[in-house]
């Protein structure tokens, strides 16, 4: 059984200016100049290289990293790569006031932890690049540093069988 329950070092996506990054499309995510690369093992290296300031983002994470941004996260296409770059890399969730509904689905069809706090823009300033963030899937609750508690949502009980399976299909072929 996956754990519900999650510990990891935490990238804020904040722009050039020091905000927290809204309305991250899946072309920032996952260029479509790398559209021709089929093998998800090597999408990892290519994640947010079309977004400026984290074009290096794939050679400094590590797995189990956790990636926070703020509102609308992979707004755009259905473009399944955006979502296989960060599970390639490893990535343990994305954090994020809300997700583009498209992106949402693929993610949890992937079975990609996906969490939305929906407060993030009102505490962004909490959170810095190297923090220590603990996840609870089921309470949706994080922790910061072991201490500073923030209300996330849940995973639905959709949600949390697609992920416990590994994917949709898994999933699907467990009933």
């Amino acid at each position: 059984m996956k754990p519900t329950q999650i510990t990891g070092r935490l990238w804020v996506l904040r722009n050039p200016a020091g905000q927290l990054y809204d309305d991250i499309d899946t072309d920032m995510i996952f260029h479509n100049r790398y559209l021709h690369i089929t093998d998800v093992a090597q999408m990892g290296q290519y994640a947010l290289d079309n977004l400026r300031g984290w074009e290096d983002f794939a050679g400094r994470a590590e797995p189990g990293d956790l990636v926070m941004a703020g509102k609308n996260f992979g707004a755009g296409s259905s473009r399944q790569q955006a979502v296989d770059c960060f599970r390639a890399l490893g990535v343990g969730a994305l954090i994020a006031e809300s997700f583009g509904a498209i992106y949402k689905r693929n993610a949890i069809n992937s079975g990609l932890p996906i969490l939305s706090l929906p407060d993030l823009t009102r505490c962004a300033a909490d959170f810095q690049n190297g923090d220590t963030l603990q996840v609870d899937f089921v309470t949706g609750e994080l922790r910061r540093n072991g201490a500073t508690r923030y209300a996330g949502q849940p995973f639905s009980q959709v949600q949390m069988d697609i992920y416990q399976a590994g994917d949709l299909f898994a999933y699907g072929g467990r009933r």
